[in-house]
């Protein structure tokens, strides 16, 4: 019998060990066989091998060694087929898996990477079917959220701007060892074949990142030097907003505007 494993706190380790969150998970993801999946951080494994059971193959990423070791020890008493890539997925190429794309990614995220993680997936959406991640319950309301409000900032835009976020169901503290101090929440990520709105990927990116720099302050100080007033104004979006009160749509026409630079 493999002995237990004490979680890491520099990895964020936080194993799910409740069954009936983890059967409410599968029956979200519903994989199926033949496809191609990849699960982030499998931990002890509490979910990969009823993965593995109904795939037939599966891919994993785990940081700790000792994980890894732990999977290639249990392994071979489950049939089907685990590839464990030991390393950061905050630097893998999904894209360059050893499984044909579209990917499909799940997880149950480390609290500490996961907005970073969701930003280096997105940059690889093109290769991803859907994704399904255990959260922190207050990231996934700001996934979600709708302008106007505290939550809704540079995630919540760029992540509707290029996916369907849908909130699944919410996870309390006891269903992990060790509980954390929060709520978690289930989330399915669904890439959209084109970006809700016609914008360059990269200019959006850098004029979203702009617009949020300093909550507190107005579109005209945080795009300055940048766009200025006029600009603003010719596109019907008052430079004397915050960037937390604009729309997908608003986002869109603003990062087409050129930039005062380019001249």
């Amino acid at each position: 019998m493999t002995s237990a494993h004490r979680p890491r706190k520099r990895f964020g380790q936080n194993f799910l060990h409740d069954r009936g969150s983890l059967e409410r998970m599968l029956a979200a993801i519903d994989p199926q066989p033949g496809q191609a999946l990849v699960e982030i951080g499998p931990g002890q494994g509490a979910l990969t091998w009823d993965l593995l059971s109904r795939l037939g193959r599966l891919e994993v990423i785990e940081l700790d060694r000792d994980l890894c070791a732990r999977l290639e020890t249990e392994r071979s008493r489950h049939p089907g087929e685990l590839i464990i890539h030991s390393g950061d997925a905050l630097k893998t190429d999904f894209c360059a898996l050893e499984q044909p794309p579209p990917l499909r990614v799940v997880g149950n995220l480390p609290y500490n990477i996961s907005t970073p993680l969701l930003f280096h997936l997105l940059g690889q959406a093109g290769c991803i079917r859907d994704m399904h991640f255990l959260l922190q319950k207050e990231v996934v309301e700001r996934m979600a959220a709708a302008p106007g409000g505290k939550d809704y900032g540079r995630l919540s835009v760029m992540l509707q701007m290029l996916c369907e976020v849908e909130p699944l169901f919410t996870v309390g503290p006891g269903a992990f060892r060790p509980p954390p101090k929060v709520d978690s929440a289930f989330v399915r990520l669904t890439p959209l074949p084109t970006p809700r709105y016609a914008i360059d990927p990269e200019r959006f990116a850098g004029r979203v990142r702009l617009a949020f720099a300093q909550r507190r302050k107005t579109l005209r100080n945080n795009l300055k030097g940048v766009i200025d007033a006029a600009q603003l104004e010719a596109a019907g979006i008052d430079p004397g907003r915050r960037a937390e009160t604009l729309t997908l749509e608003e986002f869109a026409r603003l990062s087409m505007l050129p930039s005062l630079q380019d001249g």
